[in-house]
């Protein structure tokens, strides 16, 4: 019998969207075994050791809720090694992942990789051979040691150390309001972008790929999947082996950020095709990374270091 593992956080800003149109659905479907994976406040890292001890190979795996939930359960599946086939649907504020594989609804995974007739009422499963592609995830390793994969993008700097608003109790409950949320979000960055901006040294002077890099950097960025932040366009790097777009620049100055921005929603966001980033400290640094919403504060570092994964996971992805 095909085995669905539904991950899912109590704690998204659609929660109830995910227990009334993903979880009640999946329950109507004969001939599919569901596992559910509730996320826990114990940190990102307990949270992907729990995903990868429950998957097993031929499972096919579904991420309800926000990009950081997405996150768990795609670095969840890279620490198992298993063979599963992955979909992610949109139940958080930006969405990025689900957008990039263009899904919407659970229906649509179900689409593209599943076929039912209707029988007594229910809906029965027949397997088709599935429509999947595979997606190259980005490896991020700080002084060499990996800290987690990233299926869309990493940044570093004053964008990644903003995330840190969204841990905030008041703010977290207003942004769960309805399905405008994600705006919610943008009205919350810019307010912490003009109170801070000005306040510290969001990088330490580095060097990237042995050549030193302007001064006053605030920020690096790596892309590869279609969306960041939901509204900065992307590529379909993510499809692709070893190659990835990044970018570094000095967005504290308010109309290089305007430019940036109007750039990457009108075009594509700004950035040069790499195979890998070596970011080394001329003194051991204090920095933040962010990967798709879930940041860490690193002290007393030498060198990051950006590539693309070896192994990749095989995913639904829409029309």
């Amino acid at each position: 019998m095909q085995r669905l593992i539904v991950v899912y956080n109590p704690n998204s800003s659609r929660f109830k969207d995910v227990q009334a149109e993903v979880l009640a659905y999946v329950k109507k479907i004969k001939g599919l075994m569901v596992g559910k994976y509730e996320v826990v406040k114990k940190g990102f890292e307990h949270n992907v050791e729990q995903v990868a001890k429950i998957l097993r190979d031929g499972d096919l795996v579904i991420a309800g809720g926000g990009d950081a939930t997405a996150a768990i359960t795609m670095n969840g599946i890279m620490k198992s090694k298993k063979d599963v086939i992955f979909g992610v649907l949109p139940y958080g504020n930006f969405n990025d992942l689900a957008r990039t594989l263009k899904l919407s609804r659970v229906e649509d995974i179900f689409k593209v990789f599943l076929r039912f007739t209707e029988e007594d009422g229910q809906l029965q499963l027949q397997k088709t051979q599935p429509n999947v592609k595979k997606l190259y995830p980005l490896e991020i390793y700080v002084d060499g040691e990996l800290w987690r994969y990233a299926s869309c993008y990493v940044t570093m700097g004053m964008t990644a150390e903003a995330v840190e608003i969204f841990d905030n109790p008041k703010i977290r409950k207003g942004m769960q309001k309805g399905r405008k949320s994600s705006w919610r979000s943008y009205v919350q960055l810019a307010q912490w972008y003009f109170k801070n901006r000005h306040k510290k040294e969001f990088i330490p002077e580095f060097t990237l790929n042995g050549r030193a890099t302007k001064k006053g950097i605030s920020d690096y960025c790596a892309l590869s999947g279609a969306s960041m932040c939901r509204v900065m366009k992307g590529g379909d790097d993510y499809l692709k082996p070893k190659v990835f777009r990044s970018e570094n620049c000095r967005l504290i100055n308010f109309w290089r950020l305007c430019r940036l921005m109007i750039k990457s929603i009108l075009v594509r966001t700004p950035g040069a095709e790499t195979t890998g980033d070596v970011l080394e400290f001329v003194k051991p640094a204090t920095v933040e990374l962010q990967a798709e919403g879930e940041y860490q504060v690193f002290k007393e570092i030498k060198k990051i270091e950006v590539k693309k994964a070896e192994r990749f996971i095989r995913i639904v992805q829409g029309a």
